[in-house]
């Protein structure tokens, strides 16, 4: 009797577990896939189906969902490696690669890891073309060598089921004994520049300086000449002039000698202007000697054509 009774609550208990199984197993079947996600779904080990975003139902026991890839653009590492230059020179190089799955059957089935394998062929990549280069070429040819980079990942990337967009280089960091010797470089062609733009500022200094000299002398010489001129002009003003004021008083002269009784007059003024000349000749304490003829008033007036009209009778 309890021999019966045991068996039939094993019996009950393995019934349990395979509802139990079957039940976890129909709710397993069920899958809600995210946006920008893929599943794998592989029947009896074999490639089935690819399960896009959206609600989704498996066949129990038979489907089974194999690989999970995440679609979004994703960032990987490069850990850091040792390169050797062109002029054999060891640098230590790190990068970062930004990759996307495109394919997700080939990124199940077309390689073991693709983020590995992507890891691995870009650090060869960039040990081959670090050494076609020389150090210094190495700081300033960063995008050729993101673009061999890409270029090579992107044609294994065809068969892996991966696009790459970008490869970017974080750093290159030589020895230090080569890094100090860069560093007395870049502080020696510093120096050469700060003394080049010195004497470049002197140069340019002695040009404006002598640029004004030269100016204010062209200024000078100019305001000179200007005043001369205007000297010159004024004095020929001035004697025009004077010519022209003497022209009126000799035409007014002869006018007034041309009248009637002109000569008279004129005779008059002179005689006046005559004494009083004669007047201050002499003084008190000096004595003067003139030729004779010097009082002979009338003959000098008819020398000049000043003789005296006769009165009319």
């Amino acid at each position: 009797m309890i021999a019966g009774i045991n068996t039939d609550m094993i019996v009950m208990a393995i019934w349990g577990l395979i509802f139990a199984i079957f039940v976890i197993k129909l709710f397993q079947s069920i899958r809600l896939v995210p946006t920008k996600s893929a599943y794998i779904v592989e029947r009896l080990g074999k490639y089935h189906s690819t399960l896009d975003a959206g609600f989704h139902a498996l066949v129990p026991f038979v489907d089974k969902v194999a690989y999970i890839h995440d679609l979004k653009e994703e960032t990987i590492d490069v850990p850091p490696q040792e390169c050797f230059s062109c002029d054999e020179v060891n640098v230590e190089v790190d990068g970062v690669i930004y990759i996307s799955v495109v394919d997700p059957v080939k990124a199940s089935y077309g390689v073991t890891d693709y983020r590995y394998a992507a890891i691995q062929l870009a650090q060869t990549t960039t040990r081959s073309v670090i050494g076609t280069l020389d150090l210094d070429r190495t700081f300033e040819e960063r995008d050729v060598i993101s673009a061999k980079v890409v270029e090579v990942l992107d044609q294994a990337g065809a068969m892996w089921g991966i696009r790459v967009h970008r490869y970017e280089i974080k750093n290159i960091t030589p020895p230090e004994t080569v890094k100090n010797a860069m560093e007395m470089q870049v502080n020696a062609e510093r120096e050469r520049r700060a003394l080049l733009a010195k004497s470049e500022g002197d140069k340019q200094s002695k040009i404006n300086r002598s640029e004004g000299i030269k100016t204010e002398t062209i200024n000078h010489s100019e305001g000179e000449m200007q005043r001369r001129i205007n000297e010159a002009e004024g004095k020929g003003e001035e004697i025009l002039t004077i010519a022209r004021a003497t022209a009126e008083s000799i035409e007014r002269m002869a006018t007034v000698i041309a009248a009637p009784g002109g000569k008279n007059v004129v005779r008059m003024q002179l005689g006046a202007q005559y004494l009083k000349q004669l007047d201050g000749v002499s003084s008190g304490e000096s004595k003067v000697i003139l030729p004779g003829n010097m009082m002979d008033f009338d003959h000098w007036m008819n020398s000049i054509g000043l003789e005296e009209t006769p009165k009319p009778k």
